[in-house]
């Protein structure tokens, strides 16, 4: 009887933990990331990502992604680059800060490739533009669908309607 309840409580600790595993988004950061865990849980308090891991993964998006917005839920001028892009009808990938378990640490990466710390951090074809207001300006004078267009392939969805977001953790 003790065995079969000590197998059985093993299997549920393993099941809670792989659940925790995949819900931190973790597994395709362990396989070019040092993702590091703390006993059974993703540590959220100080980062799993060294600083050059962050780095790292801040290039690996903007470089694998045409669009990228670098963002926070409750910022209004990250609010104002994404619907920039849904007006535009482009698909653009988010990563949230605010809700990544390295995001301060991801927000310093930022800050340590463009010089600036503020959010939104957006980018076009591997350059930063700016933040939400330098978004808008951009699409304002007609110079933003340029810029997205030489993204190969290129991000614009076909007729008029709103972009596509590509969250991530």
């Amino acid at each position: 009887m003790f065995y079969s309840r000590h197998k059985f409580e093993s299997l549920l600790a393993f099941c809670s933990f792989f659940t925790m595993f995949v819900r931190a988004d973790c597994f395709r950061r362990v396989v070019w990331t040092d993702c590091r865990r703390m006993g059974n849980l993703i540590s959220s308090s100080t980062g799993s990502l060294s600083s050059t891991a962050c780095v790292q993964l801040v290039q690996e998006m903007v470089s694998q992604n045409c669009v990228v917005i670098f963002s926070k839920t409750t910022c209004p001028y990250c609010k104002m680059a994404k619907n920039v892009f849904n007006e535009i009808g482009a698909n653009y990938r988010v990563i949230e800060l605010d809700q990544h378990n390295d995001g301060k640490r991801l927000q310093e990466a930022l800050a340590q490739l463009t010089g600036v710390r503020t959010v939104p951090r957006v980018f076009v074809n591997g350059n930063c533009i700016g933040g939400g207001s330098d978004t808008k300006q951009l699409h304002q004078q007609g110079k933003l669908l340029p810029l997205i267009e030489r993204c190969s392939p290129c991000c614009i969805t076909e007729g008029s309607g709103s972009g596509h977001f590509e969250p991530s953790k």
